[in-house]
């Protein structure tokens, strides 16, 4: 059986993203590995062993373009309203929180935000299968 260890989005500025990645969400340098063109800088926590590597071009200046095929990288949180209030108090412009519930029953609660990169991330609350 396969296990997913990381995914990979590409960066500008390093120094900015992995301060957005800490602050907003507790993930922290892991691995840096330097090279002559590009650098892979591995980020996680704790509470689990998956991670997101930031993945720097060196000769690249412009932005990157997401395409239409990019969705998002998906977290969970205890606690989803005090998550988004401290992520905004960060100067962070996170998406008003979202409750969804199909037929009346809560399904799932959460907010996006933007990385400096512009790649989406969901914040859901822990409930049912977001745990």
């Amino acid at each position: 059986m396969a296990k997913v260890i990381h995914s990979m989005i590409r960066v500008l500025d390093v120094a900015r993203s992995k301060e957005f990645y800490e602050k907003a969400f507790g993930l922290k340098e892991k691995r840096y590995l330097d090279f002559d063109d590009f650098a892979l800088v591995y980020l996680g926590n704790d509470e689990n062993d998956f991670e997101i590597e930031l993945t720097v071009n060196k000769d690249q200046k412009d932005a990157y373009t997401h395409g239409n095929g990019y969705g998002h990288i998906a977290v969970c949180v205890d606690d989803l309203d005090a998550e988004h209030a401290r992520i905004k108090s960060l100067g962070y412009e996170p998406q008003d929180v979202v409750s969804f519930s199909p037929g009346g029953e809560l399904l799932a609660k959460f907010f996006f935000i933007k990385d400096p990169d512009g790649y989406e991330i969901e914040v859901l609350q822990r409930h049912g299968a977001y745990t």
